[in-house]
């Protein structure tokens, strides 16, 4: 039988505003415009990310994307990200067993921060 697994993967966004989005993912996070189509951005590994304008579309409620790093980089680029503006979530899930403290949580043996994109999506930074 035929899968997906050995495929690459790409992330799907909404935007209200393309070129917002697209500016933040270029300076803020540091992905880099792929050379097809706008709204392509490149990441690491070969992964993509695909943005699409939609402003009538609110934005999700859960995480919509999610980035894994290395533990001996995860604080730095979380600094970095800060001094950018970018502002950590807290979230409290006992659920879950989810709890953050300054934005980081120590989760099932990983640290997790998330934060919001230019357009209310929800983001992940995770070690790996």
């Amino acid at each position: 039988m035929a899968g997906l697994g050995d495929y690459p993967v790409a992330g799907v966004l909404r935007a209200e505003n393309l070129a917002r989005a697209e500016k933040f993912y270029t300076e803020v996070l540091g992905l880099k415009k792929a050379q097809t189509v706008g709204g392509m951005l490149e990441a690491g590994d070969g992964t993509m990310v695909m943005i699409y304008e939609r402003p009538d579309l609110p934005a999700p409620e859960n995480t919509a994307l999610g980035f894994g790093v290395s533990a001996d980089r995860f604080d730095e680029l979380l600094a970095d990200l800060k001094v950018k503006g970018v502002v950590l979530e807290d979230y409290d899930i006992p659920e879950l067993g989810l709890k953050t403290v300054d934005g980081i949580a120590d989760f099932q043996g990983s640290r997790a921060a998330w934060f919001k994109d230019s357009e209310g999506n929800i983001i992940n930074v995770a070690t790996m």
